[in-house]
């Protein structure tokens, strides 16, 4: 019952994907990584799917990795791993 009130609907799944698109991408560009929320399967999947869509977008790859069992973490190639300050990467 939980995941049937979660669904959205074409449109709506649309135009979140589109929301996450433009924040997250806006902030990768900014600082080389984001990280979002991600509670059940559907949100993890949205994440790899804005992923997929900012690495065609800007033509390299943007990374996906959990962080813990409730966030996820895109990137680009260089801020794999961040440093305790959260905000930069070792060595850059």
């Amino acid at each position: 019952m939980e995941d049937a009130e979660a669904s959205l609907t074409e449109e709506e799944e649309r135009r979140f994907q589109a929301v996450l698109f433009s924040e997250l991408g806006n902030k990768i560009a900014d600082q080389g990584w984001a990280r979002f929320p991600a509670y059940t399967p559907e949100d993890r999947r949205r994440l790899v799917e804005v992923a997929h869509r900012l690495s065609t977008y800007w033509g390299q790859q943007v990374f996906v990795e959990a962080e813990d069992q409730c966030r996820l973490r895109l990137y680009l190639t260089g801020y794999e791993v961040l440093s305790e300050q959260g905000n930069v990467a070792p060595g850059g």
